[in-house]
């Protein structure tokens, strides 16, 4: 059974009950229910996040993406129900928000990572209403499908974050959603995608495949700006240009719907810690996901430094190398898993299709089925909508592993 109990010294503690950390405690335990294995997790809930875009396109209702955490939490395992304050990795410890301390022999950090909303002026007072909204909040999704449903003509505005952010597909696939409800409905609509970086997409054929798909919306493409305010009520939304010689420039874009992508970053207990890199990430080996300095330290999920795409997909692959590794670490042996950078992406084109992007590190496209993965299918609109969440809730959060077929590069022809 599940036990609540006061923090203090374990051989393994889990931060974070997300997608990565339950499948991390799942899989150890299942491997080993000898291990005692402490889960820190301040949430009621549990959310299924990749599937609020769904939410925002009138597909998934809320309450499809949530579940207690207390029937996900693994047997055996200790959930301790308080937020982390500080990391002393030196000490092996770490404080809560109550100022007592855990103890561990062996620490896997996996918190994911906050979304800044204040980052941006004006944004958190307008947020919910005069037609902004966003799909990366449990309490906002639904505001994203209403503002759509109402929309009759006009500007529909549609950003991107600078990078690293959950899911940088995200932003697009409810830019097409929204596109195609709009062309399906006989709505006029002067769509807008404004994005930090300088290409649509950051693995290259995705990104000219998707510029296809953008120029069959006619939708207008703004690299390299970034959201810095919003003016809810004069519906008038600012960004800052950065042009090729390096110089910011603003411009104002009024609109009549607006979707955000806000900006996110580690917590603060993370980013202000030893274990922390420059950015605030923890500093883990890209292959290993063992951290660079503190050998009985693993760091995977959003929060990890590696360089591939914060997906849920990325966790399934991350989480069974760091139940190796440690696995292998506690039987005196030497660890050999390794994580080759793997991320996936269901890019959502329109309401029935998706192009399935699959990609290792260095942009490698490495497609799981021998499909040509630049093509939109409604078959994976059934993987995105029917299969993914059944692997999310009954697989990977239960402590199960699914190696075949394996993703793998194959032949196909890149997009013109």
């Amino acid at each position: 059974m599940v036990t609540a109990s006061p923090p203090s010294a374990h051989q393994i503690v889990v931060i974070g009950g997300g997608a990565a950390g339950l499948a991390v405690a799942a899989r150890l335990l299942r491997l080993n229910n000898h291990l005692d294995v402490a889960v820190i997790e301040p949430a009621e809930f549990h959310f299924y996040q990749p599937g609020w875009t769904l939410v925002g396109g009138g597909v998934f209702p809320a309450t499809a993406t949530r579940r207690p955490m207390h029937g996900l939490m693994p047997l055996g395992v200790t959930w301790i129900r308080q937020a982390v304050a500080a990391l002393e990795p030196d000490q092996n410890q770490l404080v809560l928000d109550d100022g007592r301390l855990v103890h561990y022999e062996h620490l896997i950090v996996c918190p994911g990572i906050v979304s800044d909303w204040g980052a941006v002026a004006g944004l958190e007072e307008t947020l919910g209403q005069n037609g902004v909204c966003s799909n990366y909040h449990y309490d906002l999704a639904p505001y994203t499908w209403q503002c759509i449903q109402e929309f009759s003509r006009g500007r529909a505005v549609f950003t991107a974050a600078p990078m690293p952010f959950k899911c940088p597909g995200a932003p697009q696939k409810i830019l097409y959603l929204a596109a195609d409800h709009f062309q399906q409905n006989g709505r006029e609509a002067e769509l807008h995608y404004y994005c930090a970086t300088p290409v649509i997409f950051g693995v290259a054929p995705f990104s000219r495949a998707l510029e296809r798909v953008a120029d069959r919306y006619g939708v207008q493409r703004h690299y390299q700006h970034t959201l810095v305010a919003v003016d809810g009520p004069a519906r008038v939304a600012t960004f800052e240009h950065t042009g090729a010689d390096g110089q910011k420039t603003r411009i104002e874009q009024p609109f009549d719907l607006l979707h955000v992508t806000p900006p996110q970053r580690p917590a603060d207990f993370v980013r202000h810690s030893p274990l922390a890199n420059a950015a605030g990430y923890v500093d883990v080996d890209k292959f290993t996901l063992r951290h660079v300095h503190y050998p009985n330290v693993h760091a995977l999920g959003d929060v990890a430094s590696t360089p591939n795409s914060k997906t849920a997909g990325a966790v399934r692959q991350q989480a069974p190398v760091v139940v190796r590794n440690l696995l292998a670490e506690l039987g005196g042996k030497q660890p050999t898993a390794r994580y080759d950078g793997y991320g996936t992406c269901p890019l959502t084109t329109a309401k029935g299709k998706v192009m399935l992007a699959e990609f290792v590190y260095d942009g490698v496209v490495t497609p799981t089925l021998p499909l040509d993965p630049y093509v939109e299918r409604r078959s994976m609109w059934w993987l995105k909508t029917s299969l993914l969440p059944f692997l999310y809730w009954e697989i990977m959060l239960r402590g199960y592993e699914i190696n075949t077929p394996h993703h793998r590069a194959r032949n196909y022809p890149e997009p013109d």
